[in-house]
């Protein structure tokens, strides 16, 4: 997913989101993830499209991570392990993501690119804070 979360954060409303398959996700996997980002950004978006399906590779380690929809071509995102106060990563932890209840805590990686290339909303930053998360949620999280 690409998009522009906006100026102000404290308002439920985001300016543009786009959304992009891998080509093998199935119609049940692509419901299912419409469904959790509803649930995890809970913001009225002033416009959302699901953009087109593609080939996206994502590579993570120790120092570095990479993720490409079409070889770079529509999207790529490129981070680099911040320097901390030892050769492990910079993590902070106990802070909220959105609505996630639960995260392994932000790994502060700032990018060497991340550009999304597929749209008239097309933009490429370097050298900006970029981190990565992984979000714990069920669907016992979720109110019905």
């Amino acid at each position: 997913m690409a998009g522009d979360l906006g100026g102000d954060f404290s308002h439920d409303q985001a300016d543009w989101g786009v959304l992009n398959f891998e080509t093998s996700v199935t119609k049940d996997q692509r419901d299912a993830i419409r469904t959790i980002l509803a649930y995890l950004y809970p913001v009225k978006w002033n416009s959302f499209a699901v953009g087109r399906d593609g080939k996206i590779e994502w590579k993570s380690g120790h120092d570095r991570a990479e993720a490409r929809l079409d070889g770079g071509r529509s999207a790529e995102l490129v981070l680099k392990r911040a320097p901390g106060m030892s050769a492990d990563p910079v993590i902070i932890k106990n802070l909220k993501y959105d609505a996630a209840p639960r995260n392994d805590g932000f790994i502060l990686m700032p990018n060497e690119v991340q550009a999304y290339r597929a749209s008239e909303k097309a933009f490429e930053f370097k050298g900006t804070n970029g981190f990565m998360i992984t979000i714990d949620m069920t669907s016992k999280d979720v109110k019905r």
